[in-house]
């Protein structure tokens, strides 16, 4: 008995220093991969602090030898900046709005009403998001070109629409089959038809589902380059489109390019931070069917 506690007094403090070490182990391990992925950015966000020399200096410094807004100012005064960003605002939020409706709408009727037609529907828009969207935007072109909305932000707004509503549905079908068939059933006999089951009961509960699809549909359509630049010209520029007028065949203004980009990244980082918590709950919570 009491050689049974005079050992457990002098073993406790090496398993507890076992433990500890093993945390820091793990601990370093996670910074050392969190440094991996957070250098570029911050190179880039340093760096649109550096005076212009350095910016395209052969001997490239990670901190700059003085902080200036010299870049920030350069980039006002070439860059139609607040233009740009109200339409990749507005296109990506309209886009983000209508595809996250009509794919939850498509989501929750194909896993209450399962079908051979259903599932055809299913591999079909899965094939659809397969495809690499360079082989779609020729004959996208021909459409738009053909209906006269070329240069407006409704174009894009129906193009980023048409792209995201594939990745909705799949992200939702695993969610609203979660959820368990009982609840419309409780709500019809309450008096709810489907589309007020839907709404009242469905949609509340899988908020945090909705909310990681439409922050995942917004960074899509935010960060496009390749439509915004086939389907505008002066008008609806987006932010991107407008990034890439920094290097030309003559001219190569890296300062005022990081300053654009830093500023164009700002806006998806701090709304992914503040809504990490959904992000996580919404992954986590169709990933296992009660």
């Amino acid at each position: 008995m009491i050689a049974n506690t005079i050992k457990q007094k002098y073993m406790a403090p090496t398993l507890r220093q076992k433990i500890k070490l093993s945390h820091f182990f793990y601990l370093l391990l996670t910074c050392g991969f969190l440094s991996l992925f957070l250098f570029p950015y911050l190179y880039l966000m340093l760096s649109s602090f550096k005076p212009p020399r350095e910016v395209i200096s052969s001997t490239p410094a990670f901190l700059p030898s003085q902080f200036t807004l010299d870049n920030y100012l350069a980039m006002f005064n070439q860059l139609s900046i607040g233009k740009y960003f109200g339409n990749s605002l507005v296109t990506a939020a309209f886009a983000t709005l209508l595809s996250v409706l009509l794919g939850a709408l498509a989501a929750y009727g194909l896993t209450r009403f399962s079908s051979k037609l259903g599932n055809l529907f299913l591999i079909f828009t899965l094939g659809v998001r397969l495809i690499p969207l360079i082989s779609v935007a020729i004959p996208l072109y021909r459409i738009i070109g053909e209906v006269g909305l070329m240069d407006t932000k409704l174009a894009l707004t129906l193009i980023y629409t048409s792209i995201n509503i594939p990745f909705v549905i799949w992200m939702m079908l695993g969610f609203f089959d979660s959820l368990p068939k009982e609840l419309d059933e409780s709500a019809r006999v309450d008096g709810c038809g489907m589309l007020g089951a839907f709404i009242r009961i469905i949609l509340p509960i899988s908020l945090p589902g909705l909310a990681t699809t439409a922050i995942f549909s917004f960074m899509l359509s935010w960060n496009d380059f390749l439509f915004g630049l086939l389907f505008t010209s002066t008008s609806a520029k987006t932010v991107p489109v407008g990034i890439s007028e920094f290097l030309t065949a003559y001219n190569m203004d890296l300062g005022p390019m990081t300053a654009a980009a830093t500023l164009f990244s700002l806006p998806v980082m701090l709304f992914s931070f503040f809504m990490q918590n959904y992000i996580v709950r919404g992954m986590t919570m169709g990933a296992v069917k009660e």
